[in-house]
């Protein structure tokens, strides 16, 4: 787990990573049987800068709120395949994407 302000892991199977290091990254990816997920803005632009996504999955809601940080960075420029998309009965879209290169 990557975080500058959790004090400690979760659980006994987990560590805090105080910065991101992409060759560590690549080297779970490599080690892992399961896929990667990765949270927050901050850390998923610093992944797609790197190149380690393989899909992006998005929750869009039909509201604005202004401010804050964007889902995507405006400084990286991916192709993208569309691979499913769903609607949910309170107006949600799920976007699943591919990142082709």
């Amino acid at each position: 787990m990557y975080s500058r302000t959790l004090e400690e892991p979760s659980s006994a199977r987990t560590r805090i990573e105080r910065e991101f290091a992409p060759e560590a990254v690549n080297r779970m990816k490599d080690e892992s049987e399961r896929d990667l997920s990765v949270g927050g803005p901050e850390l998923a632009a610093q992944a797609l800068r790197a190149g380690l996504v393989d899909e992006i999955q998005l929750l869009v809601s039909p509201i604005v709120v202004g401010g804050g940080n964007a889902a995507l960075p405006d400084d990286v420029r991916v192709p993208l395949e569309l691979l499913d998309e769903r609607r949910f009965g309170n107006d949600v879209v799920y976007l699943q994407y591919r990142v082709t290169t």
